[in-house]
């Protein structure tokens, strides 16, 4: 296992830092750019998702990597997320999914939410009618199915409190491997897989004003590279956003 990877309960190996891919956007475009600049880069996590939209470019892009020999499948870890409108029948989902991308399995494959939603619910902000009682005996069945059938070498969760994973945990018979959630300087947790936009200085210098804290410039400087801080926590990223770090190596230029 290399010094940049983790091990997870599923068995598998999961590299700690990773590429997300949702924008607003949703230039097809400019993510495959990001990804293949994230490749040269040395980034091998790719995260994605059915509401992102840009499941077809991350499996274009990355497929398109590995025909032209500059990454194998087996050195790629490729997560997927199943959105709340297909909490019903979590098998097709992935199936969807790995159509999307051209793909016959996904790494990692998370409940995006602790929510369901109607099957024609298609949109990131859903209307209240849209909601349906959550269900996640019957979730978690079937994306336990999914790993049996192959589709999913690993199943976790996204946006759990701890309180829905100890519920998870009393009927699953396959525990979920992480649960992905937003991280910020201001959440102190541990041993979780974040996900975090690279750290923005104006945007939190506008907000100090919540907080009793004074911080100068060379805070903010040294709070910028709390990716670094992070990992050496224990604690495993996906970035969003397609500047990212030249190399993966920036991340450990100087210490904390």
């Amino acid at each position: 296992m290399r010094s940049n990877e983790v091990l997870l309960n599923c068995g598998i190996t999961m590299p700690v830092m990773g590429l997300g891919t949702y924008s607003s956007e949703n230039d097809r475009e400019t993510t495959e750019l990001a990804i293949h600049m994230a490749l040269k880069m040395g980034y091998r996590h790719f995260d994605t998702a059915k509401i992102y939209g840009s499941e077809p470019a991350v499996g274009n892009a990355l497929t398109e990597a590995i025909l032209h020999g500059r990454v194998e499948r087996e050195d790629i870890f490729v997560t997927s997320k199943l959105w709340g409108s297909d909490h019903h029948d979590p098998v097709s989902a992935l199936k969807q999914t790995l159509l999307n991308m051209g793909m016959e399995y996904v790494d990692m494959y998370l409940v995006h939410w602790p929510v369901k939603l109607k099957p024609w619910a298609c949109y990131a902000v859903p209307k209240e009618e849209d909601f349906e009682e959550l269900e996640m005996e019957s979730t978690w069945a079937g994306m336990e199915k999914c790993l049996d059938m192959g589709l999913c070498r690993c199943i976790g969760v996204s946006n759990f409190s701890s309180k829905k994973i100890e519920h998870l945990l009393n009927f699953a018979s396959v525990p979920p491997a992480v649960n992905q959630i937003k991280y910020t300087f201001f959440q102190i947790l541990a041993r979780i897989l974040f996900s975090s936009p690279i750290f923005n200085q104006n945007r939190m210098k506008e907000n100090m004003g919540s907080f009793d804290l004074k911080l100068d410039d060379q805070d903010f400087n040294d709070i910028d590279r709390l990716e670094e801080w992070k990992i050496m926590r224990g604690e495993f990223l996906v970035n969003e956003t397609t500047s990212p770090y030249r190399t993966i190596q920036e991340l450990w230029d100087d210490e904390i």
